[in-house]
Order: structure tokens, then C-alpha cells, then sequence
């Protein structure tokens, strides 16, 4: 049994579609980045995550920092558990609807000039490439985990909250769900 950890970044300083497109985490964000480093720290020898990994956006690398830095680890970048990519044409004042629409459907209805459905089997076969390690990604990237290992088309099946953690096992069969992180309202939706 090898576990490994899916976690939501801490709260930014600003909302998606804020004028900071690449927010870092607010006070209570990094308040939470060290709770979740603590808890993960406390987790039996043989569960307990041995490395850090992370999208490239701010609040993801500093929610992971913490934790690799107790570990004594580098946080490795992969943009692949990064946030969902916004299409090409779209502005970015049209970001907000356009995520509002994405979310309220299915993974195959999502309009724009990527290929989706792909995008979130590379978020799949990234997380699932990392036994042993805490991940550290976004609301959208952690849906589309899930529900590829759910079986599920919609693209919100679960609302983690920030720092939410989500317990996977890997085995010969691929990933499973062991536990669900804390879900909570957000301003995503």
C-alpha cells in the first residue's frame, strides 16, 4: 500500500478572476500551509508523504513549501496538476463566466480551443506517476482527478476546500480513493 496526497492550495490573496492572475496566499493562506504541513508531518512513518510536488502557480508553491522544507525536499513544478488553462480567444475579464459555465457541466461540453478531456488524464496519470509524495494543485485539477478515477463526466464532483487534503493509494491497478479531503462552499461556484 503506498499513499500518496492531493491538496488544494491555501487561500490566495485574491479571487480567480481578481487582477492578479497569479496570486500568492494571504495571511490566513500561509497560517493554513503550516497546519497542513503539520498534519501531514504527524501521519504514521509508513504513510506519511517523503516528497512534495506542485503546479507552478504561487499559492500552490508556497502552500507546499512548508512541507518540503520540513522534509528537507525541493517542491518539483509539474504543470500538468497546474490550474485548468483559459482558451486562447477568451479575455481575461471573461475568465470568471467562462470557468462558471466549464464548472456547472460536463468534461466533454467544455468550449474552447483545448483539448479537455485530455488535459485532465494528464492531471490523472501526473498524480498517479507520484506514489509516496504530496501534491499540491487546484480546485479544477483536483476535479478532474477525481473524477476520471469516479468515472464521472461532470467536472465538479467534489468542492475541496483549501488545504483540503485528499487521500489516494496507488496500486498494480492504478489509483484509488481511500478518503475525500474537507469540502466546503467557495467562491468558485
Amino acid at each position: 500500500m503506498t499513499r500518496l496526497y492531493l491538496i488544494r492550495h491555501g487561500r490566495p490573496t485574491s479571487v480567480w478572476g481578481g487582477d492578479d492572475g497569479d496570486p500568492g496566499l494571504d495571511e490566513i493562506g500561509r497560517s493554513q500551509a503550516s497546519a497542513v504541513a503539520g498534519q501531514l508531518l504527524a501521519l504514521p512513518a509508513g504513510e506519511r508523504p517523503a516528497r512534495v510536488a506542485s503546479s507552478p502557480l504561487r499559492r500552490c508553491r508556497e502552500t507546499a513549501q512548508p512541507l518540503a522544507d520540513a522534509l528537507g525536499v525541493t517542491v518539483e513544478i509539474d504543470p500538468a496538476v497546474g490550474e485548468i488553462a483559459t482558451p486562447a480567444a477568451l479575455q481575461p475579464e471573461d475568465r470568471p463566466s467562462w470557468l462558471r459555465r466549464a464548472m456547472g457541466g460536463r468534461w466533454a461540453d467544455i468550449a474552447g480551443d483545448l483539448d479537455y478531456e485530455r488535459w485532465r488524464r494528464d492531471a490523472l496519470a501526473a498524480v498517479a506517476a507520484r506514489p509516496t509524495y504530496a501534491v499540491f494543485s487546484h480546485f479544477v485539477a483536483i476535479n478532474a482527478v477525481l473524477s476520471l478515477l469516479a468515472g464521472e463526466d461532470r467536472v465538479v464532483v467534489f468542492r475541496p476546500d483549501h488545504t483540503s487534503i485528499t487521500t489516494l493509494e496507488a496500486a498494480a491497478g492504478g489509483l484509488a480513493v481511500i478518503e475525500r479531503g474537507r469540502e466546503a462552499s467557495t467562491g468558485v461556484l
